[in-house]
């Protein structure tokens, strides 16, 4: 594993290409570097690759370009479409956050939040859900810093939207996440748990320095929490840099019809796939 504390560059993209099918192309030919620390956020209407390349981040999506490349923290995470050896253990240290939580309703609260412990515990703890009374304290330390510990042993289904991210974010913390990938994580919220959701998160992001890369699909939430914004339009980078220089004239420019969309509180409903983050994260 590299040393993380010497390592200036959190995350570096080379040459990002994924098909889907042969005649549409999710992520174009996307070169990007983030710093360890930067809060980024990735723009862009329906379709534009935003989720692709999040989800490459993580090895949730393989890319096929030949010479396509992720790397976190010098060290390549997969590359040609290839995971790397050391996958899991980078892994370890990557947070996800998704749209609709993926928490267990008939679990509580706590339980749920030690599932991010699962990379770091033997195979035969996780299978059996046996954790010590210190994971339990880290835990519960974790629900505390979202202001959750006082629903700590609720079933995970009694809590509001906005609760169950912010549990969701606990999970993250959990695991001791130095880099914090956020897929849409307020699309479902309502306006007051959204504004909570996002403080929380870039409260989290600056004190325990993090690197947080954030999709979103409104234009206004990008330009409020994001020190950084890069902007995808049909799987092809068309903007990369501060929030003010992407002003209304420049989206529609960028965007044309489909920059209204980027203003919308909330973006069009689409269908989810089922997903399940335990399960495809020990599949590799």
């Amino acid at each position: 594993m590299p040393d993380m504390s010497n390592e200036q560059l959190a995350i570096r993209i080379i040459n990002a290409c994924k098909s889907f099918q042969k005649d549409r192309q999710a992520l174009q030919a996307i070169d990007v570097c983030i710093d360890k620390g930067e809060c980024v956020g990735l723009l862009g209407a329906s379709g534009s690759g935003k989720s692709t390349l999040l989800r490459s981040l993580c090895g949730l999506e393989r890319l096929d370009g030949v010479d396509s490349e992720i790397q976190l923290w010098g060290q390549s995470l997969q590359k040609s479409g290839k995971l790397s050896a050391d996958v899991r253990q980078l892994r370890t240290h990557i947070g996800i956050i998704f749209q609709q939580f993926n928490l267990v309703g008939r679990m509580d609260v706590l339980t749920n939040v030690m599932t991010g412990l699962l990379p770091h515990i033997p195979l035969h703890r996780s299978l059996l859900g046996w954790f010590t009374p210190e994971e339990k304290f880290k835990a519960l330390m974790a629900l505390h810093s979202v202001g959750l510990s006082e629903q700590a042993v609720q079933r995970a289904s009694t809590l509001s939207g906005g609760q169950q991210q912010r549990a969701a974010i606990a999970r993250a913390l959990v695991q001791g996440a130095r880099i914090l990938l956020a897929d849409e994580p307020v699309a479902s919220l309502d306006p007051e748990s959204t504004r909570r959701v996002m403080d929380l998160l870039r409260q989290l992001q600056r004190e325990q320095g993090m690197t947080l890369v954030i999709s979103l699909h409104n234009v206004n939430l990008a330009r409020q929490y994001c020190d950084r914004i890069i902007a995808l339009r049909e799987g092809r980078l068309v903007y990369d840099g501060p929030p003010l220089g992407l002003d209304n004239q420049r989206l529609r420019e960028l965007y044309g019809t489909h920059s209204d969309e980027l203003f919308m509180d909330h973006p069009p409903e689409t269908p989810e796939p089922l997903f399940n983050p335990t399960r495809q994260l020990l599949a590799h």
